[in-house]
């Protein structure tokens, strides 16, 4: 989720901020139209280059440059850290889990990719097919704040991957992030930018939206997406957009409730909260719902959510979220519901650990995504009170279902793009799965061979090895032709 940074439009630069304590960490150029439009020219100029790389000459690559975020990941988690707020420990992690996704992306890219034969019908027996796909061309990818890291770089290297040059405008809070990763490409791919870097808000998001792309790749709100999708209609660029969502976590009866109450807490409260595939919602079935909401009231008040290094959670990374939150909790408070653990008293840009049960599944802190370290736990009769309550959302990203017995029949019952089966957050380190949602949660993916094919064009070719039986696609066609047409297809098909 993203919003936009509050930067003086008049100015040339802009400043970013250590949540919770309002230091200057950085300044950036807030950077123009002209600007992104010379982005775009360069990086057409290092596709023509970069396209006619092997695959397996850019799976290298990629390669080298996982081992370079490997060995600088202190670094790195280090700036992630300074620019989000989130635990160092917590940075580290976001770091290691992009590992996989380059490598896999590199060395499956041919496979996925590459020409590949086609079937022919009888009818068309004297051709032979194939399909490749083929790179677009220059891709923008409009980055978030919350995982600056993890989120991004699934879609730059899988773009990159596919034989694409890449256009990246990191979130306004995590610049620093975005300029780190171009430099260290650039440290491996020195030929020409093939990976190159926009700074600014919202009007140098436009500004890539309207230089030229091939395609844009964007994570962040619902609304936000909306705005993004406005501009790329004036030029039919398309969009693969990873918006919100208001996840929910499943408890049936035969659940572990020792590790769902543990996946819960973590799902809901990691990154204060702040992950589009957080927990938001919990549904639990009533025969187990007061042993489990123990345990997990029991978990999330051991946390504690503060600037300083011993805490489990960080501030809230965007100041104007905490509103959404504290809008969210005494909404629900007002309305009857209870706060088992945390509540509505916020310190700066710190909001503890909250545990809400009782509220309406009408309000704001059930319909709406918080994205804040809250959870609303709420009892069901059954499964399919759990099904109809979760399907019931205008989002639809991922999920987590915790049951011994019928994990996989409940998870296929869920319309989001994603579900965890006793865990949470295991699908996204998961390189060959795809990764992205429906209804308001957004559209298209990344991750794995869909996000691979993301960022191409599907290249068909029908090559006449002979001349044909009947001759079909000439005005010299003959009647009797007509006729033997009409005979195959009775004795291919009309039986049937």
């Amino acid at each position: 989720m993203t919003t936009t940074h509050e930067i003086d439009t008049t100015a040339s630069t802009f400043d970013v901020h250590r949540p919770g304590t309002g230091e200057v960490v950085g300044t950036y150029p807030i950077q123009t139209d002209a600007e992104a439009d010379a982005a775009v020219g360069r990086a057409r100029e290092a596709f023509a280059w970069w396209s006619a790389l092997t695959y397996s000459q850019r799976a290298e690559r990629l390669s080298k440059f996982a081992g370079v975020i490997v060995r600088r990941m202190p670094q790195l988690a280090a700036l992630v850290h300074e620019e989000t707020g989130k635990p160092y420990s917590d940075a580290g992690l976001e770091v290691a889990l992009v590992m996989d996704h380059l490598i896999w992306a590199g060395k499956n890219a041919r496979k996925i990719l590459g020409r590949k034969s086609a079937r022919v019908g009888l009818m068309s027996i004297q051709n032979a097919a194939s399909v490749e796909h083929k790179p677009l061309g220059v891709i923008g990818v409009i980055g978030p704040w919350n995982y600056p890291v993890f989120t991004p770089l699934g879609s730059i290297v899988y773009a990159l991957a596919a034989g694409n040059a890449v256009v990246f405008k990191p979130s306004e809070f995590t610049p620093g992030v975005g300029r780190w990763l171009v430099d260290m490409f650039a440290q491996i791919v020195p030929e020409h930018p093939v990976l190159q870097l926009l700074t600014g808000d919202g009007s140098t998001g436009s500004a890539l939206c309207r230089a030229g792309v091939d395609k844009v790749a964007f994570t962040g709100s619902t609304a936000t997406a909306k705005r993004v999708m406005a501009v790329c209609a004036e030029s039919l660029t398309p969009l693969v957009a990873e918006c919100g969502g208001k996840d929910v976590l499943i408890v049936d009866a035969d659940a572990d409730l020792d590790a769902a109450a543990d996946a819960g807490v973590w799902a809901g409260m990691a990154n204060a909260g702040q992950s589009c595939i957080g927990t938001e919602r919990v549904y639990v079935h009533e025969r187990v719902y007061d042993a489990f909401l123990d345990k997990l009231v029991a978990q999330a008040g051991a946390l504690r959510a503060g600037v300083d290094a011993e805490a489990k959670i960080g501030p809230i990374t965007m100041p104007k979220q905490v509103e959404v939150i504290r809008r969210h909790i005494e909404d629900a408070l007002a309305r009857g519901g209870r706060a088992l653990v945390g509540g509505a008293e916020i310190q700066g840009q710190v909001v503890q650990p909250t545990v809400l049960v009782d509220v309406p599944e009408d309000a704001p802190a059930v319909t709406e995504e918080t994205f804040g370290p809250t959870l609303t736990v709420a009892k069901v009769r059954d499964m399919d009170e759990a099904i109809a309550r979760a399907n019931a959302s205008r989002y639809g990203l991922s999920a987590a279902v915790y049951s011994k017995g019928r994990g996989r029949e409940l998870a296929d019952r869920l319309r989001t793009g994603m579900v965890s089966v006793n865990a949470v957050f295991n699908f996204p380190a998961i390189a060959s799965l795809p990764f992205g949602g429906v209804a308001d949660s957004g559209f298209g993916r990344i991750h794995g061979p869909d996000g691979l094919r993301e960022f191409t064009y599907a290249h068909a070719v029908a090559r006449q090895r002979f001349a044909p039986m009947m001759a079909l696609t000439t005005f010299a066609r003959t009647a009797e032709t007509d006729q033997r047409v009409a005979k195959v297809l009775t004795l291919l098909h009309g039986r049937k």
